[in-house]
């Protein structure tokens, strides 16, 4: 499982890493991170788009899914068939979110591989395919600024103010008076969200301060475009379909 691993991701993204260290001017790594920040979102945008609109849908269906576990509290196959019903009935995947998360925290981890070893400059020789040169020596500084082989605070802040503002886009506000008997369901959820929407800024800054700054940096990068990304689609479905979106009621389109 090791060498499929090195063979299939390690090894390509520590080439595209050395390669295009080389051929960039200045040999930056940090704009070497972020070139490969945007194909690895380039590639996984087919993915992470089903898992954003799933992740969506279940939060808009919840109050729907609590009714249902109250009135069918006794009957377990009833409660099953009622929730199987509701997620076909909307067209929702609850698995969808699955698969682009275990992709990502792969990726996530031949990333932080290649860091750790191209930053130290370890083993380039022995990893490089034979059209690649060897620069001999990887410079971690960045910008002129931060040294990505070690931590910096300044990028942990960064990282998890990103995160912030990209959690932020997925919480639920607090429900509109319209919004009728789901209403305390949404109030219930929206103090659990509200919890995550702090919670997971402050861990990526305290795992941020104890990792590489150029895994903080990527990070950061992933962060911001997938937080465009979840903009992006968010317009797009607030244009078209009905619903309760950001704490208003929306008429459905007839």
């Amino acid at each position: 499982m090791s060498s499929l691993f090195t063979a299939i991701l390690y090894k390509p993204i520590f080439n595209l890493f050395v390669g295009l260290y080389n051929l960039l001017p200045g040999h930056d790594v940090g704009l070497v991170i972020l070139i490969i920040t945007l194909l690895v979102r380039l590639l996984l945008y087919p993915l992470t788009t089903s898992m954003t609109k799933a992740q969506k849908a279940m939060q808009e269906l919840q109050p729907k899914l609590d009714d249902i576990k109250k009135t069918y509290a006794d009957d377990k196959q009833k409660q099953s068939q009622a929730i199987m019903e509701l997620y076909k009935n909307n067209k929702v995947n609850p698995f969808a979110s699955c698969l682009p998360m275990v992709v990502q925290i792969i990726i996530l981890i031949a990333l932080w591989k290649v860091l750790m070893a191209g930053l130290a400059s370890q083993n380039l020789a022995e990893m490089l395919y034979p059209f690649v040169q060897n620069p001999g020596r990887i410079n971690p500084i960045s910008f002129g600024l931060f040294d990505l082989s070690k931590p910096n605070i300044i990028l942990a802040i960064l990282a998890g103010a990103a995160q912030f503002w990209q959690a932020k886009m997925m919480s639920r506000q607090q429900p509109p008076r319209q919004a009728g008997a789901g209403g305390k369901d949404e109030n219930m959820m929206a103090m659990m969200n509200k919890q995550m929407l702090y919670m997971m800024p402050i861990l990526t800054v305290i795992f941020g301060i104890s990792l590489p700054a150029g895994l903080t940096l990527y990070w950061f990068f992933s962060t911001l475009l997938m937080g465009f990304q979840q903009m992006y689609l968010f317009r797009k479905r607030n244009g078209g379909d009905g619903g309760v979106v950001e704490g208003k009621v929306v008429e459905e389109k007839k």
